[in-house]
């Protein structure tokens, strides 16, 4: 994961200035060996340091008090520290796959530690957060509101959405609800709760500025941006808190701000709720997304598309092309449609035709209204997953090799995406046998055998057993993206 602030620049605002899409949260990084103890320190404010103050520049309504949903949400709102240990490159460069026999060198590392938010779903302690906050992390530390300190494990983390669900050992925790986020309207209030700039426990009010917001951060082709636009007040250390509406319930996880300074100015955005309730609950039972796809391509509909077409409103997800086998490619969807709702929730445009199936699973019957040749029809479409069907897909079992001596399970479909390989098997644990002694690490992820691509247990076994040679070929790839090229004879 890197921990300097990820940016996506584009131009906006005033001439020759630069918008700014930040992911908000904090990083820092240290140096140490694993004999130290020394710790990352934490944000200090001092007087010497500013934070920048806003100001709103309107009051709310008297009837509205914001009171019951602050006092509701801060005490369900925890800051998160992620701390990742990478080996300090001049060490692994000199020493190479030697390093494992020179017990007596103390190896270099670098520390860097992220900090965030996070909101906890369940009095048992699940907690939602920010992928951006805790992916690559070996160690996830919680501080609650009442000051108690536990240490947190990774459930389960979708890049895609840029969620992640965290557990923590306590069954007495308090939790917040879920709301309802497409009940959300545009003008309505809500609160932004989180972390900023290390400040613990910071609640800030705004409106709804605007729904179904794609700003092109994620940076993935299946990538989903349907973000709740607001003007609250989020800054670095936000990433992973909760967007509450005036009742106290959760109704979106804040994710980014647009800036031109890297502060808060006007413009933060969150992750609609009922996406994360999806997520979460796919992870919770499966420990994998179950991504659903209608089965076309599709645009936003412009004043010049809607011309061409002779469409009486400039709004809708054109479809530019139907995949073969898909649900749509069944129902009879066809190129030129121009989608108009799904399950008579508006999709006015493709982020928010995305945000609307984000909520479904794979086996799901949804009803399409199309606007084709300028009359409606109405089609009813079985969702499938990535690969045309309707199965559940789940987090591989692990499994041990005895030729590799070593525990292998299959690539998660995040590390597939992040990585850019079609599978993989990732070793999670190793022992004395040929790939330690070659100075293999557990997380290096095997791809090829003598040209033949693995995916599971069974193409592993095959090519190993094939080979007509002594001579085995393996390519794999660790997590930060080095591969690696290993030869070994049976």
């Amino acid at each position: 994961m890197k921990l300097s602030s990820f940016t996506k620049s584009f131009l906006g605002g005033a001439a020759g200035a630069t918008l700014v899409l930040l992911l908000v949260f904090f990083s820092e990084s240290n140096n140490k060996t694993k004999s130290e103890s020394t710790q990352p320190s934490g944000v200090e404010i001092s007087q010497s340091q500013s934070i920048p103050v806003h100001q709103s520049s309107y009051l709310p309504e008297a009837t509205t008090d914001f009171r019951k949903a602050a006092t509701k949400s801060l005490n369900a709102v925890v800051h998160i520290k992620s701390e990742i240990l990478t080996a300090n490159t001049s060490y692994y460069d000199f020493f190479g796959p030697f390093k494992d026999y020179l017990n007596h060198y103390p190896e270099r590392q670098n520390v860097y530690a992220a900090f965030g938010s996070g909101v906890i779903i369940s009095a048992d302690g699940y907690i939602v957060t920010n992928n951006h906050v805790v992916n690559g992390a070996d160690k996830v530390s919680i501080k609650f509101n009442d000051g108690h300190e536990a240490e947190a494990r990774i459930v389960g983390l979708d890049p895609s959405t840029d969620l992640a669900l965290i557990k923590v050992d306590r069954d007495d925790l308090p939790f917040l609800t879920y709301g309802d986020s497409d009940a959300l309207q545009v003008g309505d209030w809500v609160l932004a709760v989180g972390n900023p700039f290390n400040l613990t426990s910071t609640v800030t009010a705004g409106i709804v500025s605007a729904k179904a917001r794609n700003i092109n951060i994620l940076g993935s082709k299946s990538a989903i941006e349907s973000f709740i636009q607001t003007d609250a007040a989020v800054n670095r250390g936000n990433s992973g808190g909760a967007l509450v509406n005036t009742e106290g319930e959760l109704v979106g996880i804040n994710a980014a701000i647009a800036s031109h300074t890297g502060v808060y100015e006007g413009y933060s955005f969150a992750i609609p709720v009922n996406i994360v309730r999806k997520v979460v609950d796919d992870l919770m039972e499966y420990g994998e997304i179950q991504r659903a796809y209608i089965g076309v391509q599709i645009q936003d509909v412009d004043a010049e598309l809607a011309e061409n077409l002779n469409l009486k409103e400039v709004k809708g997800a054109y479809i530019n092309g139907v995949v073969e086998s898909s649900g749509a490619y069944e129902a009879g969807l066809q190129k030129g449609d121009v989608i108009l709702s799904i399950d008579e929730r508006p999709t006015n445009t493709t982020s928010s035709l995305m945000g609307v199936i984000a909520q479904y699973s794979p086996g799901n019957k949804v009803k399409v209204m199309v606007n084709r040749g300028n009359k409606l029809k109405t089609v009813e479409v079985v969702l499938k997953n990535e690969s045309g069907t309707t199965a559940i897909v789940r987090a591989g079992d692990s499994f041990f090799s005895s030729q590799l001596s070593a525990e292998l399970q299959p690539v998660v479909q995040e590390e597939k995406e992040h990585l850019q390989i079609p599978a993989g098997l990732k070793v999670i644990r190793l022992e004395d046998g040929i790939l330690k002694q070659g100075g293999i690490n557990k997380g290096l992820i095997l791809y090829e055998i003598n040209g033949i691509r693995i995916k599971t247990q069974q193409n592993l076994d095959e090519a190993l057993n094939q080979s007509q040679s002594n001579i085995i070929r393996l390519k794999g790839i660790y997590p930060n993206g080095a591969r690696i090229s290993y030869e070994f004879m049976k």
